[in-house]
């Protein structure tokens, strides 16, 4: 058996090498060199040939002094601190409660199914929440609840920032639980009744025995929220399309093409550029260090 493995391995796994190989490493390459080059999307500045327009990293230095792309920078950072928590705190919390109640698959089907929404319609239907259930029929000066800074979230850049994560919690927070859940499942019965014997009450419990043993849970879904907080688009899009100062990374790079005439492809590609290395290095520290911090059962 462990032969006939062996000789089916490569051919096997072959294709998805060549397409992964295609759709994604070359193109990331000449992505890295066309972040050299003043690329204007159809053509290259200087001739026809992409070596004629080389202009190193001056793209880079045009990314960094740029005003909008610092400033979307620093928004994607203050979202992503805030949604990470927010995720996973509700993730979490759902799982405990869950895992607590019912092992039935009902509730974690419901706390699921958001996730099941794309990105625009999502946006577009808390836009919807946001600018006419709230701002003027709940949270109005003569509705239910007079609560301003739940009023046209969209429309300021601190607001919006909150009704991002409100929106996209709702949406990942299912699926990320699923995730505690199995991690949950997997903490032997047994410990939890030597704590018990040993004294240890609830909150002891939770985070001397849940806490350390779910760590690779942790692990899992700090890097997914990490990554997909970063990576946001759609939503961004479909909510505030950047406007009010709510530009974010990925619609920051979208846009810059956009932002001058001609379109200048090449600072976009270094911006890209900048964007994958930030998003590599804070999701290899995160693993590396929630990694130490695992327990093996």
């Amino acid at each position: 058996m462990h032969t006939l493995y062996k000789k089916w391995f490569y051919p096997l796994i072959m294709p998805a090498l060549i397409l992964f190989a295609f759709v994604i490493i070359i193109p990331f390459i000449i992505g890295i060199f066309y972040s050299l080059t003043a690329w204007r999307g159809t053509y290259f500045v200087g001739g026809g040939s992409p070596f004629s327009a080389f202009v190193g990293i001056k793209n880079y230095i045009e990314a960094f002094q740029s005003e909008r792309f610092i400033n979307a920078f620093i928004y994607t950072i203050k979202y992503t601190i805030i949604a990470v928590i927010f995720i996973n705190v509700v993730a979490l919390s759902y799982a405990l409660l869950i895992n607590r109640i019912s092992k039935s698959t009902i509730f974690r089907s419901i706390f699921f199914m958001p996730n099941l929404l794309g990105g625009l319609t999502l946006g577009f239907i808390w836009q919807f929440i946001y600018e006419v259930f709230f701002s003027t029929i709940l949270f109005s000066e003569n509705g239910l609840l007079s609560i301003e800074f739940l009023r046209y979230m969209t429309q300021d850049p601190t607001k919006a920032l909150f009704a991002l994560v409100i929106m996209n919690t709702w949406q990942v927070a299912g699926y990320m639980m699923i995730i505690y859940i199995t991690g949950l499942n997997t903490i032997p019965s047994d410990v939890y009744e030597a704590a018990s014997i040993d004294g240890a009450v609830g909150i002891k419990k939770f985070f001397r025995i849940t806490v350390p043993m779910l760590m690779s849970s942790f692990t899992i879904v700090f890097f997914l929220t990490l990554a997909n907080s970063f990576k946001i688009l759609d939503q961004n899009i479909a909510l505030t399309d950047g406007d009010f100062g709510t530009r974010m990374l990925a619609l920051q790079i979208l846009m810059t093409t956009k932002d001058v005439s001609p379109p200048n492809y090449g600072v976009a590609q270094a911006q890209g550029v900048i964007f994958f290395i930030v998003i590599a290095f804070i999701t290899i520290m995160q693993v590396r260090t929630t990694k130490k911090h695992e327990v093996e059962m």
